[in-house]
């Protein structure tokens, strides 16, 4: 995990998460949306162990927070650099991803996408 996104790690919270998908998912996109929800469905997982639950929180605080290295206000790059970092999450944590936490997430983005 990098410095930038351990500062982040006290920017999470479940309900800050849940707000920034209802208010920001259309403007986020569908791949930043599921990468999201993924590692929110792998944190809530009993199984996760304590680092991997670091890293999740970090990359969803990032994701929470709405100043970042580019701000989301800009439009199209603004989520640009969270898609990044939650992406570097998803790939640090693979491992502790299960099958379950994939489809939850999938399920979700179809509800909301299609």
């Amino acid at each position: 995990m990098t410095q930038d996104t351990r500062d982040y790690t006290g920017s999470y919270s479940e309900d800050g998460f849940w707000a920034k998908l209802r208010r920001h998912a259309l403007k986020a996109g569908r791949q930043s949306v599921e990468v999201a929800l993924q590692l929110f469905c792998t944190l809530k997982a009993p199984g996760t162990p304590l680092w991997a639950r670091a890293v999740i929180a970090g990359a969803l605080g990032y994701f929470i927070c709405p100043v970042d290295a580019i701000p989301d206000v800009i439009p199209v790059a603004g989520y640009s650099d969270d898609l990044g970092v939650l992406l570097a999450a998803l790939a640090t944590v693979a491992s502790c991803v299960t099958d379950e936490a994939k489809a939850k997430a999938a399920a979700q983005a179809a509800r909301w996408f299609d």
